[in-house]
């Protein structure tokens, strides 16, 4: 039933994406992605389930009249937080492992985007997903979400969005026993450039991840650290490309950067170049858009800042379209600012010295890192290609979404020793 329902996805890409880009002001190339990446996500936890046999191992027996064996059990009624900025993979996910480790599930999608969340439950139903086995709840999450989180009946639960929200859900969940919470909380992804690097290949790389979605991906890069005597001409490549950004209508063909999700977010890029302007020099960007039929939406210029170090812009995650450049006089210290953060999800790093490759992945703490990544320096993970999941402040489970340890996540072991028989 869940690789049929991932098909169907498949079957209705072009409808879920335009409903994507309608609902959320996703461009047409990132809609389609996100769709795809639902059924290929649904499609490699089947294929887990399926290439370890359920889980079930036989184990060594202490005489001959018992055998034992060691299985994973589903925990029972599993509830999905989804966000708003991957509406269809980022409840798919989650709701396709609970559903293929044997739970139920109650997803409650973010209101910007729940449209999807109900796709995606009509998907699931149409290929035969039993009635009741899959309930989605919409409603804010002071509301619906804090409800599922204080349900007793609720065994267990992912959470994607914000630290704030789910560091709360970590400490709330769980009341009687232990239960699993599986929260991933965002990210401030730094990207460190060395001397040594392709540095048109770094501000292709950096301009994708930063700008990808209006910066509003936990995967976006924010903070750029750039050895110092290479720092100038890396920041006049960024900035050309990032004034060739086309803006405009997400289901334009043409549109790469779309509208912001709402005023907030607004609110949040103009307080972000206000501390630019002062703590530093913004080199392109830094408008709240107003032209023609843009002025009627929630569209800002993509922007490249240089900042002080003490800046706030360093450590809060925007989920804007601005991203902060910095001098670095070593790889060394890159690192060490890289690191400087309770965060730790993406990162990307440019050399085409082997030995600084081999520095920084030894010593950088993020779950998911890029090396000289043009397509995206920080952004773009895929199911079964690229585990995604967060050290740090950026997750709590250890185990990545589209990898091979995430499904026995929604799975309680169980050993059963049989004696006679």
């Amino acid at each position: 039933m869940l690789s049929g329902a991932a098909d169907l996805i498949s079957e209705r890409r072009n409808v879920l994406a335009a409903l994507m880009g309608i609902g959320v002001g996703k461009n047409r190339l990132e809609a389609l992605g996100d769709v795809e990446e639902s059924s290929d996500l649904i499609r490699y936890y089947c294929h887990q389930m399926e290439d370890h046999d359920g889980f079930s191992v036989p184990m060594n027996r202490l005489s001959p009249a018992e055998a034992t064996f060691d299985v994973m059990r589903p925990y029972g009624v599993w509830a999905v937080i989804s966000p708003f900025n991957f509406p269809m993979a980022l409840a798919a996910g989650p709701v396709g492992a609970a559903l293929i480790a044997g739970n139920t599930v109650v997803l409650k999608p973010s209101n910007q985007g729940a449209l999807l969340g109900l796709e995606l439950a009509r998907a699931l139903a149409d290929a035969g997903l039993p009635a009741g086995a899959c309930h989605v709840v919409t409603g804010s999450g002071p509301e619906a979400g804090a409800a599922l989180v204080a349900h007793p009946g609720v065994d267990g639960i992912t959470f994607t969005g914000s630290y704030e929200v789910g560091m709360g859900i970590q400490r709330r969940f769980a009341t009687r026993w232990p239960k699993p919470a599986i929260c991933e909380m965002g990210g401030k992804n730094p990207v460190v450039i060395s001397r040594h690097a392709d540095l048109d290949a770094a501000a292709e790389g950096v301009m994708r991840s930063a700008f990808g979605f209006g910066g509003q991906k936990c995967s976006a890069a924010s903070r750029v650290y750039v050895e110092r005597p290479v720092v100038d001409d890396f920041v006049d490549l960024l900035v050309s490309r990032t004034e060739e950004i086309a803006i405009g209508d997400p289901l334009d063909r043409g549109t790469y950067l779309v509208p912001v999700i709402d005023r907030a977010a607004v609110t949040r890029y103009q307080e972000a170049v206000a501390e630019a302007a002062v703590s530093g020099v913004v080199h392109t960007g830094g408008r709240v858009i107003t032209d023609g039929d843009l002025g009627r939406g929630n569209f800002v210029a993509p922007t490249v800042v240089t900042a002080d170090p003490s800046s706030w812009l360093w450590r809060r995650e925007l989920f804007v379209p601005l991203v902060a450049v910095a001098p670095v006089d070593s790889i060394h210290q890159g690192i060490d600012r890289a690191n400087d953060t309770e965060y730790g999800l993406t990162a990307g790093f440019f050399s085409e010295d082997p030995a600084e490759v081999d520095r920084f992945l030894e010593r950088i703490e993020a779950g998911v890192v890029y090396v000289n990544r043009r397509i995206g320096a920080t952004t773009g993970a895929w199911p079964a290609v690229q585990p995604f999941g967060g050290w740090k402040g950026s997750g709590t489970a250890g185990k990545a979404g589209g990898g091979p340890y995430y499904v026995t996540q929604y799975l309680g072991e169980q050993s059963r020793t049989i004696v006679g028989g």
